[in-house]
């Protein structure tokens, strides 16, 4: 048997550049986190002469031919390993909630794989097979960050170059900073899901016009700017503003990524001590991240309700095999 471990991500600024329809116009850039919230794949041979994949449900499939869970199926034929295999999954997050749950699903899949074939595989390949699965594939109109923030772990500056390539530059952030980002963060859940691929795909089909590449510019550029103001000691209060205005420029795009309900929400937040913050993911629903003074943080989890939460602490070893038998 072999158990992988993905983490989940949070991305700070730049999310739409990531998008094809933006990157092969003008580079594009995000800047994002890993955190301790995870995926785990759990591989082995299977006795019986069939595929059982376990998820949200259980498959058994006569082949993988058969497989009717799409990602596990095209990981299958990328990785061939045979007609009998056990797959099951097991996330910290549920899917739907702008984690990039099913970007981390495909890397920690590959990662089993290629360790159950006896392959060390590097982060930059899982990324990169990672992305030519959801998006060749399957013809995910999703981006590339969530692939490579789960294969690579840890604070990156992650850019995407007209001719397809991406570039990963760690950013480097003193032990002290992350660690007054950590106390200061809060991922509250609004209690809605939300298909990120339908609003993926309002927004790459409305990114040519010249208003939404604007913002979209002024979004890679803030990431640009975000990561400077983090690296070092950092200045948390102005990442916190920086925040702030990506959010705005972001809810300003349209397409479903904001509604009157997360804008309240979020302005309840403001009100009550919120420095800076963003809903997670495509938009729509999910999770909200926000920074706010330690002090701060009961007054605005009373103010919202207190809603469900994750403990915000960074991953700063992406995708890898922690049990092999």
């Amino acid at each position: 048997m072999i158990i992988s471990q993905t983490p989940y991500r949070v991305s700070f600024a730049g999310g739409g550049t990531d998008l094809p329809a933006f990157y092969r116009q003008e580079a594009g850039a995000v800047i994002s986190v890993a955190i301790q919230k995870h995926m785990y794949v759990a591989l082995s041979k299977r006795f019986e002469p069939s595929v059982r994949v376990a998820y949200s449900r259980t498959e058994i499939a006569e082949t993988r031919e058969h497989v009717e869970h799409t990602i596990v199926k095209a990981a299958l034929k990328m990785v061939d390993l045979g007609p009998h295999m056990e797959i099951v999954t097991i996330g910290d997050v549920p899917a739907g909630t702008g984690m990039g749950s099913s970007s981390t699903l495909t890397v920690g899949l590959l990662n089993a794989l290629y360790a159950m074939k006896g392959n060390v595989t590097s982060s930059k390949k899982l990324a990169e097979e990672a992305c030519k699965i959801e998006i060749d594939i399957l013809g995910k109109p999703i981006g590339k960050q969530d692939q490579y923030a789960a294969a690579f772990g840890g604070l990156n500056y992650i850019r995407f170059n007209t001719d397809d390539s991406v570039d990963v530059q760690p950013v480097p952030t003193g032990p002290d900073t992350l660690a007054e980002l950590e106390k200061r963060a809060l991922i509250l859940y609004t209690e809605k899901k939300r298909d990120a691929d339908e609003i993926l795909k309002k927004q790459s089909e409305g990114t040519a016009g010249a208003d939404k590449m604007r913002v979209l510019r002024e979004m890679r550029d803030l990431a640009s700017e975000m990561r400077g103001v983090i690296s070092g000691r950092g200045n948390l209060d102005e990442f916190a503003r920086l925040l702030h205005i990506g959010w705005e420029l972001k809810r300003s795009l349209g397409f479903g990524i904001s509604d009157a309900f997360v804008d309240d929400w979020y302005a309840t937040a403001r009100k009550h001590g919120a420095q800076g913050g963003k809903l997670l993911g495509a938009g729509g629903g999910g999770f909200v991240f926000l920074v706010a003074p330690p002090e701060k943080h009961e007054a605005i989890r009373e103010a919202m309700g207190r809603p469900r939460e994750l403990k915000f602490q960074i991953d700063r070893l992406g995708s890898r095999i922690i049990f092999i038998s």
